[in-house]
């Protein structure tokens, strides 16, 4: 099986859930980077995976037990230290993964390992040793999230503690057991991958559930521009469809087309401050240059964003107003206003902002007299992606703001993750995309101390917010719904980060594959094949 990885630039290769944090990575391992959890339709876990969860109400305790037949690729079980280890990778600090955020710190021990206060997670409970199947681990509180998959408070996968244990932590992201050879427990081993280009797979004899369908698997980069005529061709048996070209493919013979909501968004982030490694939290800087809510929302009402989704993306990409997925409801509040397009109204928020310009001027200048150069930074990652910022910029400068690409142009995609996740004092505007998880909580994204909150704000209100959406209480279903939609609300009127477009996906898949589906529940590496 032939599979297609759409990436404008090579993949990181970093091949450990741990420690990779682009998408790009995650796709290129995914034949054998299998979750430890099974989830249903809903993102809810079921006990169908390769170890089952139950939470434990009147202790604050979470058990996870692992499955006997589970197996790394060289043959050896998937134990408890396992489990175990995947924690001390997140949170060693000589690790320095954006993986480790805020909400494990929920765990026992764990913020103290993190500092270098304690040689071991206290909060992390091996009943039946280091060689047993069961982790029990005990948190301040439970919380309403953790019945939902990607909900940050526990960690879904497995590190093999065997293989791993001797390369110190601070070599684990260049080692080769890393980059080169990485185990997995899911239905494929990686046999091979080329840096940056390609990964081949193999069966993995020891997989739990039997025998996968695809003898062999080979992903390989494609960039997006020969994305079309690859799928017309029939290069690969699965590849992504992109939405600006959905037109020149949709009449392609012998191809199924398989399509879904997502739960991912575009949006545009304004940078009020920085990432404060040492404090392990974001600092918002009450003078940046973005730090006026009228500039914000006069640049998000000078975006014509319909007009871009019906040019470039035929549908497929549509206008949204909230930072959560409307198929999270009843948490998504569908009375949240859109900052549709409104050249008057930005023009007048400025106005009585004072930014004015002065007779004869092409530009604003800030209410303090200094000139005002916005510095945008773009992923270079989609063919029309200079073409619609560049439409953009003509937008902003229609409300006599002067906008510009940090670097002249769209960046490359690497470096553009390197500069923000460094929140490199030169950008003032990034545009980005977040895949939301299983659980709607948005604090991965939005907390003080979560590395992804990439406009770098902070505020007591958001803090309470956030806090409340993931506390005991909101185990009440409608106490929760009331503090997501003021969370909604109050991040409207804010403006720190702005909604812009959601998307349906549309995969092209061979015909001749049976079994691939995009449903939350589906288990495609093992269950898809080639029809007889």
């Amino acid at each position: 099986m032939t599979y297609a990885l759409e990436n404008e630039s090579p993949f990181t290769g970093i091949f450990s859930a741990e420690i990779a944090d682009t998408s790009p990575d995650s796709e290129a391992a995914a034949p054998g980077d299998e979750a430890l959890f099974d989830i249903n339709d809903h993102y809810q876990f079921t006990n169908k995976g390769a170890a089952s969860l139950k939470l434990n109400h009147s202790n604050n305790t979470a058990e996870i037990k692992v499955k006997k037949k589970v197996r790394w690729s060289d043959g050896k079980p998937v134990t408890a230290k396992d489990l175990e280890y995947a924690y001390e990778i997140l949170a060693n600090p000589k690790v320095q993964t954006t993986q480790y955020t805020s909400s494990l710190e929920n765990i026992k021990g764990m913020a103290e390992y993190h500092r270098g206060k304690a040689n071991n997670i206290s909060g992390l409970e091996m009943p039946d040793g280091p060689n047993g199947k069961k982790l029990i681990l005990h948190f301040k509180e439970l919380k309403p999230a953790m019945m939902n998959s990607a909900n940050g408070f526990f960690w879904e996968h497995a590190a093999p503690y065997h293989y791993l244990k001797h390369v110190p932590f601070d070599k684990l992201v260049s080692s080769p057991q890393v980059r080169k050879h990485p185990l997995y427990f899911g239905p494929y081993k990686m046999d091979k991958t080329v840096q940056g280009q390609s990964t081949s797979w193999s069966r993995n004899p020891y997989y739990w559930r039997g025998k996968p369908n695809f003898e062999h698997i080979y992903m390989s980069n494609i960039t997006n521009s020969n994305v079309s005529q690859a799928i017309k061709s029939k290069k690969f048996d699965v590849a992504n469809v992109l939405s600006s070209q959905w037109e020149q493919v949709k009449n392609t013979k012998g191809v199924n087309f398989v399509g879904k909501k997502t739960l991912s968004y575009d949006y545009l982030a304004f940078k009020v401050g920085k990432w404060d490694a040492k404090l392990g939290k974001n600092v918002e800087n009450p003078h940046a240059k973005m730090n006026n809510p009228a500039l914000r929302k006069a640049m998000a009402y000078a975006m014509n964003v319909d007009v871009i989704n019906k040019r470039f993306y035929h549908g497929l990409e549509f206008r949204i107003n909230s930072l959560i997925p409307s198929q999270f409801t009843p948490y998504y509040d569908k009375n949240i206003p859109t900052y549709s397009y409104n050249l008057d109204k930005a023009n007048k928020l400025l106005d009585k902002a004072g930014y004015k310009k002065a007779p004869g001027a092409l530009y604003r200048s800030q209410p303090n007299g200094k000139p005002l150069v916005i510095n945008l930074a773009v992923r270079g990652s989609g063919e029309n992606s200079e073409a619609i910022w560049r439409n953009y910029i003509q937008q902003w400068k229609k409300a006599g703001l002067n906008v510009k690409f940090l670097g002249g142009r769209p960046m490359e995609f690497n470096r553009w993750v390197a500069a923000v996740k460094a929140s490199d004092p030169k950008i003032d505007v990034l545009e980005g995309a977040w895949g939301a998880a299983g659980d709607p909580s948005p604090s991965v994204f939005y907390g003080e101390k979560m590395p992804y909150n990439f406009a770098r704000f902070v505020s007591p209100t958001n803090t309470k917010l956030l806090n409340e959406i993931d506390s005991a209480k909101s185990f009440d279903k409608k106490y929760r719904v009331q503090k997501f939609h003021e969370w909604q609300r109050w991040m409207y009127n804010k403006a720190y980060v702005i909604p812009t477009s959601g998307a349906y996906s549309v995969t092209a898949v061979n015909s001749k594959v049976t079994g691939w589906s995009l449903k939350p529940s589906a288990n495609v590496w093992y269950e898809a094949g080639f029809s007889k």
